[in-house]
């Protein structure tokens, strides 16, 4: 299905089925694994790209952007006014109805991923879209920050860490065995594990230079790990860690977020994404002050949801 419209002599706008292609948010390429429809949205000025939108619509006729995935939403390539993205939001919903779509729901990325998440927040809020869920994620941006805060915080850590016989390994995963260690250890501290192993195998296997294990040793056994992951190529997001509930060391955490600002810096990137602390709906207060050590601000993560 192809679905097309003309905003003005500049602008035109597209829907139509997912093709091969690349993105710098790598994960907009993977298709969903359970049955339904992939869409890419498309805004063009003058046949250049200048914002895109990635739709999946199951069996149900349910659309999300995108399943099993940390934000969806759009992305805006260019200095495009609110009038016309709200119209690219309305021309969304045209579609959606004409697919006689029951639901769509949108995951926003933060606005550090794109500086216009907040204006496209309040567009949606205006063409009726309910605010569904809202988590708050601790940044720490800017590459000199991210150096400043490691050249001051290793030193002291690994002095203290000596006498512990604590060291770090990290690279690009090279094997997942470390998967079965974090998964044990979450359910020896009664948590169930919430991540696909599949699926992140699939995505590793297929773009090995985006992911990270950091892992901390003692005495040569692994005592935790930490994945982050390059979403973008301008950022590192802390996806999961685990640390071994016999071995509860507080340094063991601070030197997995320490070797994580060290990756951060030698990739390069423009800010580390430490995630949400979330538990169960409501703040994990104690996580998130333990973050506050590394990061300097906080941005919330939208999930909208409209019903036709």
């Amino acid at each position: 299905m192809n679905i097309k419209k003309n905003i003005n002599e500049s602008y035109n706008l597209e829907l139509k089925p997912v093709d091969e292609l690349s993105s710098d948010y790598f994960l907009q390429a993977f298709r969903p694994e359970e049955s339904g429809a992939y869409f890419h949205l498309i805004l063009k000025k003058k046949e250049l790209v200048r914002g895109e939108f990635f739709v999946f619509v199951n069996e149900d006729r349910h659309a999300m952007s995108i399943p099993k995935s940390p934000f969806g939403g759009f992305w805006i390539h260019d200095s495009i006014s609110s009038e016309v993205i709200g119209q690219m939001i309305g021309f969304l919903s045209e579609c959606m109805i004409e697919m006689n779509v029951v639901s769509l729901k949108i995951t926003q990325a933060p606005n550090v991923y794109g500086s216009k998440s907040d204006l496209i927040g309040y567009l949606l809020f205006c063409q009726g879209f309910k605010l569904e869920k809202l988590l708050n994620h601790q940044i720490l941006s800017g590459k000199k920050k991210i150096k400043h805060a490691f050249q001051q915080l290793f030193p002291k850590l690994i002095e203290k860490t000596k006498k512990l016989n604590f060291n770090a390994v990290v690279g690009n995963i090279q094997s997942f065995n470390f998967l079965e260690q974090m998964s044990l250890w979450k359910i020896q501290k009664g948590h169930s594990s919430s991540i696909d192993e599949k699926r992140l195998i699939h995505q590793v296997s297929s773009h090995p230079e985006r992911y990270f294990v950091v892992s901390i040793l003692q005495e040569s056994k692994p005592v935790a790990h930490a994945v982050a992951v390059k979403l973008t190529s301008d950022s590192l997001y802390y996806f999961y860690s685990a640390i071994d509930p016999k071995n509860q060391s507080k340094h063991t955490g601070e030197l997995l977020m320490v070797y994580l600002l060290k990756l951060a810096m030698e990739q390069k990137v423009s800010f580390l994404d430490l995630g949400s602390s979330d538990l169960d709906g409501s703040p994990n207060h104690k996580l998130m002050f333990f973050k506050e050590k590394y990061a300097d601000s906080w941005v919330n993560k939208c999930t909208w949801n409209k019903n036709f």
